[in-house]
C-alpha cells in the first residue's frame, strides 16, 4: 500500500480525510519518492496537486521529526494561475495546519507566497527568512533570479513543482519561463526534481521536454504518468414499451420523454 511509505502521522491524517489514494496519486508516489523527474497528466479534480505536495510535505514532516529541518527554501510550486492561493490552501496550507493539530509538538514547516501582489515588507521578510515552501508565479521567478536576495532564496531548492505546465508550454510566457528554469539550474549545486502537473493534452512526450529543458548528461528521461485520459463507458440499449413499428407514436415519444427525464435525475 503507498499510504505505509509516509511518515505514520501523514498516512493517519490522509485517512482520516480520504477514503483512499486516486489512481494518480497510487502511480505518482513511487516515481516521486524515487527522485526522479515526473510529468503526471490526469483531469481536474483528480488529485495530482496533492500527489506532488504530500511527498513534500512528507519529507519536510520526516525533517522536522528528526530535528534536521533547515531555514532554506527547499521545495519550489510555480503556477501560472492568478488563482493559484486555492490550491495552495487546500491542497499546502490546510495539511499543514491539520498535523500540527494533531501533534501541536511538530516544529512549522513555513510556506508563503511570492507575486506580484506581494506587500515589500513581506518580500523583504522571505529574504530575511526563508520559507521551506516557496509559492510563485513565472513572472515573480524571473524577478527573484534577478536579485542576490532573490537567488539566496531559492540557492536552497532541491523540488520544483510546475502546476497547470500545459498552460505555459503553449506560447512565448512558456518561453520565458524556460529560461528562468535553466538559471534556476545553472544557480544550484545540483539539478532539482522536477514535478510537472498537466491537464489532460497532447503531445505528451512534447510536454515532458518542455520540463526537462536543456538535456544534461546522466539525467534519466522524464517519468510520464498519465491516468484518465479514457474514461469508461456505460452503454445499454432501451426501448418504448410498446412494440415499435415505421413511425413512432406519440405515446411512444411520451414513454421516450419520461424515460429520459427520470434517468437524467438518476446522474
Amino acid at each position: 500500500m503507498p499510504l505505509t511509505k509516509f511518515h505514520p502521522l501523514v498516512e493517519s491524517w490522509f485517512r482520516g480525510r480520504f477514503a483512499a489514494p486516486t489512481d494518480v496519486q497510487v502511480r505518482s508516489w513511487p516515481e516521486i519518492r524515487s527522485g526522479r523527474d515526473i510529468l503526471i497528466s490526469a483531469p481536474t479534480g483528480s488529485g495530482k496537486t496533492l500527489a506532488a505536495f504530500l511527498t513534500c510535505i512528507d519529507s519536510l514532516f520526516a525533517q522536522s521529526v528528526e530535528g534536521t529541518l533547515e531555514d532554506r527554501t527547499a521545495v519550489l510550486y510555480v503556477s501560472p494561475l492568478k488563482a493559484l492561493s486555492n490550491d495552495v490552501q487546500k491542497n499546502l496550507e490546510a495539511p499543514l495546519a491539520e498535523l500540527r493539530a494533531l501533534d501541536p509538538s511538530l516544529p512549522d514547516v513555513r510556506v508563503l507566497v511570492r507575486t506580484g501582489d506581494t506587500p515589500a515588507k513581506d518580500r523583504q521578510a522571505m529574504v530575511k527568512k526563508h520559507p521551506h515552501v516557496l509559492v510563485t508565479t513565472p513572472e515573480s521567478l524571473y524577478i527573484l533570479l534577478t536579485s542576490d536576495g532573490g537567488r539566496a532564496l531559492l540557492r536552497g531548492v532541491r523540488t520544483v513543482i510546475i502546476d497547470e505546465i500545459h498552460a505555459l508550454a503553449r506560447d512565448k510566457r512558456g518561453s520565458h519561463f524556460a529560461l528562468s528554469m535553466e538559471r534556476l539550474k545553472a544557480l544550484l549545486p545540483a539539478p532539482p526534481q522536477l514535478i510537472g502537473l498537466s491537464a489532460t493534452t497532447k503531445p505528451l512526450e512534447r510536454l515532458a521536454r518542455f520540463l526537462s529543458g536543456a538535456p544534461r548528461e546522466g539525467r534519466a528521461p522524464v517519468e510520464v504518468v498519465q491516468v484518465g485520459h479514457v474514461r469508461p463507458w456505460e452503454l445499454t440499449i432501451e426501448t418504448p414499451e410498446d412494440e415499435l413499428s415505421a413511425v413512432a407514436t406519440h405515446e411512444m415519444w411520451g414513454q421516450l420523454y419520461d424515460r429520459l427525464v427520470a434517468l437524467s435525475k438518476e446522474h
